[in-house]
């Protein structure tokens, strides 16, 4: 499938989540971003440096620096939520090509968060879907998500600002602040 662009209308499909009580949810997307405005931000991995990791293996540092997730990308809508959504914003969506158990103890490692939504795509169907995976497997990672922001009003993607293999340029929370 090509690249999701301005003017499409998202495809539903299913992400998931583990509740309180550990137990595995399905949501739709649409159910997620129907009648609202909303971020739907894509990353490689969870726990990763522009997401948040520090391994000290070779292969774990060789992800580091492809992958900025933990330390730039996922804070930078945690600690921009407020204003996102003083500027309309509905949800912030975090979506990884990872386990509903992994990303809900990534969620709870920012014990700050009281807006941004951690869900799983754990197969990276809908990434594949939306045009957006990342094949990394000469990397030792397989299949993931490209580092993305979306932003969604119902349904429409208003913006979609996508990054090249490994960059953290254009998808930052203040860049959807001033997509705003």
């Amino acid at each position: 499938m090509a690249c999701i662009v301005v003017g499409d209308t998202i495809p539903d499909g299913t992400v998931s989540y583990a509740d309180e009580a550990h137990q595995i949810l399905n949501v739709s997307v649409h159910s997620l971003a129907a009648a609202k405005q909303v971020i739907l931000c894509g990353v490689p991995g969870a726990f990763t440096p522009t997401c948040r990791w520090v391994l000290k293996s070779h292969i774990c540092c060789l992800f580091l620096f492809q992958f900025p997730s933990s330390l730039k990308h996922v804070p930078g809508f945690i600690e921009k939520a407020e204003e996102l959504k003083s500027k309309g914003i509905s949800e912030i969506i975090v979506i990884s090509v990872n386990d509903p158990y992994v990303m809900r103890a990534w969620g709870k490692s920012y014990p700050e968060n009281k807006h941004v939504k951690f869900l799983s795509d754990s197969s990276g169907a809908y990434v594949k879907t939306l045009g957006l995976e990342l094949d990394v497997s000469d990397r030792g990672f397989g299949i993931r998500s490209q580092r993305f922001a979306l932003l969604l009003d119902d349904l429409k993607v208003k913006v979609a600002n996508v990054e090249s293999d490994g960059q953290f340029k254009v998808s930052s929370a203040e860049d959807m602040l001033k997509a705003l």
